[in-house]
């Protein structure tokens, strides 16, 4: 049996990060990735992942909960054929959702299909909790609850952005809802491998009790007709001080619709690409690769949420061009 790990949370929680974290830690596993993004595109595998891209799956085409559980079968399915085949080499699989899906129907997938139940194993499902914005998530948002309440370990990401009071009540609420996880923190990635992989901490019988109908197939989730995403591209470079004044100021307007916005930039006079990442009001850049040789230079972000003016936003995108 091929493990399983499923890792959610909801968006901008660090779950890229942790995954990240998880790839390159010298630990011995081999591990194959199914990424899911909320939208018509995704990055992450540019962001992170530019060393191992035989090792990650992509799923664009839709949220892993809704339109493409059958693809994820299929997926799985062919995995397995490559492994038996010698042609990809790996001990287990980790799915990292996108931040707007409910795991429920996820997990459903390792009981109720025949091929998929007879040769993986769902180990755990692993949330990640941000410490600033978690308490709001909770509140507002039924995919951010039904992640904590299907989780089998809960880590608390960011907490030394947030203050001990809040964590402490962020802690509280999290064990009032899921009384039986376990609840660890993770800064930047870092966790002790030891608490993601082989914890065999996923209980059928205890997701039934969370929700009845779980192996029903014929459940539909629908998420918020508001909430959509996306992509701005250019093949020019930002000036980099203009970059950051528009954004501090579209996050400082729009920061509450904003639930998560990232990118590979280039910026005029740097040979590295620079990875930014942002969460409501939050944002921060960082030095990624350099920039080969003759490669194609080009910037892409991705922003999701609940009714962005995308007309102003990518006009001012395109204002901080060089």
């Amino acid at each position: 049996m091929i493990p399983v790990t499923i890792l959610t949370g909801f968006l901008g929680a660090g779950k890229t990060t942790l995954l990240k974290r998880i790839l390159t830690e010298d630990h011995g596993h081999r591990i194959a990735v199914i990424e899911n993004e909320f939208g018509e595109e995704s990055i992450d595998n540019d962001l992170l992942f530019h060393d191992q891209t035989e090792q990650i799956i992509e799923m664009n085409n839709g949220c892993l909960c809704c339109t493409v559980r059958g693809d994820l079968a299929e997926i799985l399915g062919r995995l397995r054929s490559q492994r038996q085949a010698n042609e990809l080499a790996f001990d287990r699989v980790v799915i990292e959702t996108t931040g707007l899906a409910e795991p429920g129907p996820v997990a459903q997938t390792f009981f109720v299909d025949d091929q998929v139940a007879e040769h993986f194993l769902l180990d755990a499902i692993i949330t990640v909790v941000d410490a600033v914005h978690g308490e709001q998530q909770l509140s507002d948002h039924s995919e951010a609850r039904a992640q904590v309440g299907f989780a089998d370990r809960l880590l608390i990401s960011k907490a030394d952005k947030a203050s001990p009071e809040a964590v402490q009540a962020l802690r509280t609420r999290l064990t009032r809802m899921n009384p039986r996880a376990a609840i660890g923190e993770v800064h930047f990635g870092q966790t002790p491998i030891e608490a993601i992989l082989d914890i065999r901490g996923f209980n059928l019988n205890a997701a039934l009790e969370i929700n009845p109908d779980f192996l029903d197939t014929d459940q539909h989730h629908h998420h918020d007709d508001d909430v959509s995403s996306f992509i701005f591209k250019a093949s020019r470079p930002f000036d980099a001080d203009r970059f950051e004044a528009f954004m501090s100021a579209v996050s400082q307007t729009y920061g509450p619709q904003l639930f998560r916005y990232k990118g590979l930039l280039w910026l005029k006079g740097h040979d590295n690409q620079m990875i930014f990442q942002g969460v409501h009001m939050l944002m921060g850049g960082d030095k990624g690769r350099a920039w080969k040789p003759q490669e194609a230079r080009e910037s892409r972000l991705v922003f999701i949420g609940r009714d962005l003016p995308r007309d102003t936003i990518e006009k001012g995108l395109q204002q901080c061009l060089v």
